[in-house]
């Protein structure tokens, strides 16, 4: 079986020397951090703005969960280069991305 570190190795060999039976990251148990969220821009007509250069891995995954939790916030995102792949060997430009985090949003209201 393959450990993620040595420590963890060492860990079960202890554990099997003593003849506990174990069963080794076979559990997933999912988590909520709390954060606040501070978009960019407010206009006055209600929406919100969030400018990205860059859309990294968990400005996504933040926005995806802001997107969640409050499904009637109007937040547009303003992308420096939405033609931009989201990572080099994906065919996925950061303005697909955003939209299809909204659409899976919309999806899982209308069920």
């Amino acid at each position: 079986m393959a450990f993620r570190s040595g420590l963890e190795e060492k860990v079960a060999d202890l554990l099997t020397n003593l003849g506990v039976s174990y069963e080794y990251e076979s559990t997933k148990v999912p988590y909520i951090i709390h954060y606040n969220y501070t978009p960019d821009f407010l206009l006055p007509n209600g929406i919100h703005l969030e400018t990205k250069g860059l859309w990294e891995p968990e400005d996504r995954r933040k926005i995806k969960a802001v997107k969640e939790q409050h499904p009637d916030l109007d937040l547009r995102m303003v992308f420096q280069a939405p033609y931009n792949k989201i990572s080099k060997g994906s065919k996925t430009t950061q303005a697909r991305a955003y939209a299809d985090i909204r659409k899976r949003v919309r999806q899982a209201l209308t069920v």
